[in-house]
């Protein structure tokens, strides 16, 4: 194996790998879905509802997500808000945005103690193929759809800091300098 899983871990800001687009997985094999194992453990260790693989060092074109049930997310949703367990997304694209964008307060998992109003839209659709290598198409709303665009952000170099409301910028110059200062 190219990668050993056992090893991976959340990066932080500044890290060069977080503003490096990810490159398309070209062979889903077990490195893959070890990888993609590890990715789902270590987003539930950060309590986190989602976790890129620039997020652990890795330019691959891959995220997982869990969009747990709850405060207001259903299955039954039209479009769907949350997931029912954990979700693989390799190679994923946008195919279609709905609506006009939204603030909405976002973290990041990989920018630790900085949160803002990140504006997106309300709803997303998009195709990905599974850690079994079936291709799949999504249609989501609310946070489920929100967390679809911010990892996907990811896998393009892009952080929550490039789409945050200029108020939340201004709030957040503090935190960003020191991560900055801390490497």
């Amino acid at each position: 194996m190219a990668t050993d899983p056992t090893k991976l871990s959340i990066v932080t800001y500044p890290e060069k790998v977080l503003r490096t687009p990810g490159k398309a997985v070209k062979e889903i094999n077990d490195e893959v879905r070890a990888v993609a194992a590890r990715m789902i453990e270590l987003m539930y260790e950060a309590e986190g509802i989602g976790l890129a693989a620039p997020q652990v060092g890795l330019s691959w074109q891959m995220f997982v997500l869990d969009v747990p049930l709850g405060e207001g997310r259903s299955l039954a949703d039209d479009p769907p808000t949350a997931t029912d367990g954990p979700r693989v997304f390799i190679n994923p694209k946008i195919a279609k945005f709905e609506g006009p964008s939204e603030p909405f307060e976002e973290g990041c998992l990989s920018l630790p103690d900085i949160r803002g109003d990140v504006l997106r839209p309300p709803v997303v659709t998009m195709t990905a193929t599974d850690e079994h290598g079936k291709a799949f198409i999504i249609r989501a709303g609310g946070l489920l759809a929100r967390c679809l665009q911010h990892e996907f952000d990811h896998l393009q170099g892009v952080l929550i800091l490039d789409k945050m409301t200029q108020t939340a910028r201004m709030k957040n110059r503090t935190a960003v300098r020191d991560l900055e200062r801390s490497r």
